[in-house]
């Protein structure tokens, strides 16, 4: 089975360096369509391009629509099964008592909880 695996990795690849290829190119024509005129650098060559996905890859990670993992699989099961085994009453309750706790966090740069800043905008 994982001789299977194997193989059928390696018969992908020449699919995946055409992807990247193509997405290179694409990466540069962009480059050189846009950025010269817009912030005055330079333009760059096809491996200049594929330099800068390999270090945007990097620098933003894996885990995009080819790789990594999704968030449905880093859930701690054991959270979702206490979840599940709770009443409809008991999930309201935890319900109110995250959102009391929400709303007693302060805004950002103001210091004001987001119930006193509601008090005082009555633009609406």
């Amino acid at each position: 089975m994982k001789r299977l695996k194997v193989r059928n990795r390696l018969q992908l690849m020449p699919l995946f360096l055409a992807a990247f290829a193509v997405f290179g190119i694409i990466t540069m024509l962009l480059w050189n369509a846009l950025l010269p005129e817009l912030f005055h650098l330079p333009q760059i060559s096809f491996l200049q391009a594929m330099g800068l996905l390999i270090l945007f890859r990097l620098l933003f990670g894996f885990n995009g629509p080819w790789g990594g993992h999704h968030m449905h699989e880093r859930r701690d099961p054991r959270l979702f099964g206490k979840w599940e085994n709770m009443s409809p009453e008991e999930c309201r309750e935890f319900k109110e008592r995250w959102s009391n706790r929400r709303q007693a966090w302060p805004e950002t740069g103001t210091g004001k909880t987001n119930q006193d800043s509601s008090e005082n905008n009555n633009s609406f």
